[in-house]
């Protein structure tokens, strides 16, 4: 059978027992279901997160006032956890207006209030009025309280902050909270971080049950704002925009960044999986069909290595060695391992000598008649330039300077290589030292 409560909680200033409230001594008092309830002990306790809490006693029963800060304020209770009224029975029985009716219960009104009217700091009292209707854990039984009064009550455990945390301080943290949450998906952003988006989101849940806590929530709007957060996941539509500005960065990609926004753009289509689904599973074809790869590990992408744009790797081969471009870590045969060839502040191959052809395909880098296998560029033969030959010392290895031996005479007009072959073993050598023209000041 329906239990049907109908309580009013408005606050009378007289006591049910028709006596005038008039207190010239500390009291708690309170209507426990209309009969007077006298506490013969009280006190006030503040914990060390600042919460205050207010309890009378009968010897038998026990009412607990509990808010989370300590100032003159008015709290609701019976919406938010941190402002709770309890009383708990000869029995032991507990009940809490954090406690939820059972559906079969018919409540009006639910709320009360806990209002905090004087701070004696002096003194370290408490004076205020409260009422509440309180359930047990199943949420079937009740007990209410109505002109409850507490006068002068005194603080007997923990100390007065000087400067308490108020619902003021708690909305600022809230405001600042959602400016930091709405910015990890500002319009002038490339890409929301989901990261930074739960994050931020969790940061401002937690700013908004904290302003709830502080200041009450009594036409749910703050609840509103929390539920709509959801489990702070991206959005799919953050993640649907997110794959559209890594694949137009995906199709400008260089050779300099192309590794990065290849992965940048599988990940952010794994993402929309992940967040949005793939029920046709056109998403991991497209992951699928990605190729991030740089099989012959030169620093040159797979894609960047198909010359003719025939989709077929196997019949572009730079040097002519019979191995196609993307298996061979040196594509000009220069003796230049193709990842140590130079490159610009983006990454990108360099072109030395300015003839269109870029050092990792041009057999003479400096265009200087000689080529570059034959300037020493890899004496101990590791493929590595560190060990390369600089003639005139001026910091430029002679395979990447047309002036060899830096005597204002551009070694292609040296005579370093008459018979034109690339090679300059029949290099002009005018006094007939040893040392040819092109590398002699």
């Amino acid at each position: 059978m329906k239990k049907i409560i109908l309580l009013s909680l408005v606050f009378l200033t007289v006591f049910s027992c028709g006596d005038e409230v008039e207190f010239n001594s500390p009291a708690f008092q309170g209507d426990r279901e209309n009969e007077l309830w006298r506490a013969s002990s009280f006190s006030a306790s503040i914990d060390t997160n600042g919460f205050l809490t207010i309890t009378g006693s009968n010897n038998y029963e026990t009412v607990n006032l509990n808010v989370p800060t300590v100032s003159e304020n008015t709290f609701v209770v019976g919406e938010v956890d941190l402002m709770e009224a309890e009383y708990i029975d000869a029995f032991g029985e507990v009940y809490s207006t954090n406690n939820t009716p059972d559906e079969s219960v018919s409540v009006y009104p639910e709320l009360g209030e806990i209002v905090i009217s004087e701070i004696d700091m002096v003194n370290k009292t408490f004076t205020g009025t409260y009422r509440f209707l309180a359930f047990d854990e199943d949420g079937l039984s009740s007990i209410g309280f109505t002109n409850g009064i507490f006068y002068k009550v005194p603080l007997i455990s923990g100390d007065i902050p000087t400067n308490p945390i108020v619902c003021a301080d708690v909305e600022d943290l809230a405001s600042d909270a959602l400016i930091a949450y709405e910015a990890t998906f500002s319009p002038s952003l490339d890409f929301v971080s989901s990261e930074d988006f739960a994050t931020a989101c969790a940061n401002y849940m937690d700013a908004l049950y904290t302003q709830q806590g502080y200041c009450g929530d009594p036409d749910g709007a703050i609840q509103a704002l929390i539920d709509e957060l959801g489990d702070c996941t991206l959005p799919c539509e953050y993640a649907t925009a997110n794959v559209e500005e890594a694949l137009s960065q995906y199709s400008t990609a260089t050779i300099g960044n192309f590794n990065e926004k290849c992965a940048q753009y599988a990940q952010y289509l794994q993402d929309e999986i992940d967040i949005c689904g793939d029920s046709d599973g056109s998403l991991q074809i497209k992951i699928d069909e990605l190729d991030c790869g740089d099989d012959d590990s030169d620093s040159v992408p797979n894609v960047f290595e198909d010359f003719n744009g025939n989709e077929d790797f196997e019949d572009d081969d730079t040097d002519g060695d019979g191995v196609p471009n993307y298996l061979d870590n040196d594509d000009d045969g220069d003796g230049v391992l193709t990842e140590y060839e130079a490159v610009d502040e983006d990454g990108n191959p360099a072109d030395t000598d300015g003839d269109g052809d870029v050092d990792y395909l041009d057999d003479d880098d400096d265009g200087d008649g000689i080529l570059t296998i034959y300037e020493n560029a890899d004496p101990n033969g590791d493929g590595n330039l560190d060990d390369a030959v600089d003639t005139d010392g001026d910091g430029v290895p002679d395979y990447l300077d047309n002036d060899d031996d830096g005597d204002g005479i551009l070694t292609i007009d040296e005579n370093a290589d008459p018979n034109g072959d690339g090679n300059p073993d029949d290099a002009v050598d005018a006094d007939s030292d040893g040392v040819p023209d092109y590398l002699q000041a």
